[in-house]
């Protein structure tokens, strides 16, 4: 089960789109090596509009990551790649459905989600 995570949002400057996409690509690398990163994805959200969803098993793995080389190498290209510094928010996961996880039932009834 996951329970810290982040949300990255950040917007490509006119131009480096294409730059993004590759950083972001090669950056799925070095996340890699990171035990504590238990989930890590790139998005993108429209033509400029990118973001990273990145979860952990603690609060240990998430300031891990931060003090990591994905972060250290985003904030050093951001002025180069982004309009604005990206937006980094600390999150939780509250329910998740990933390979290799448990199932968990949290006792909602099946008309809670009907229309």
């Amino acid at each position: 089960m996951v329970g810290p995570a982040l949300l990255v949002t950040m917007e490509a400057k006119p131009g480096k789109e294409n730059e993004v996409e590759e950083f972001l690509k090669q950056a799925a690398s070095l996340v890699h090596d990171e035990d504590a990163t238990t989930v890590w994805f790139a998005v993108k959200y429209g033509p400029r509009t990118f973001g990273i969803f990145d979860a952990f098993p603690n609060e240990k793995g998430r300031e891990a990551h931060l003090a990591g080389k994905v972060a250290e190498r985003l904030m050093a290209k951001a002025p180069d790649l982004f309009e604005r510094t990206p937006r980094i928010e600390k999150i939780d996961v509250l329910a998740e459905k990933i390979p290799g996880s448990e199932r968990i039932d949290y006792d909602i009834p099946p008309e809670a989600y009907a229309p």
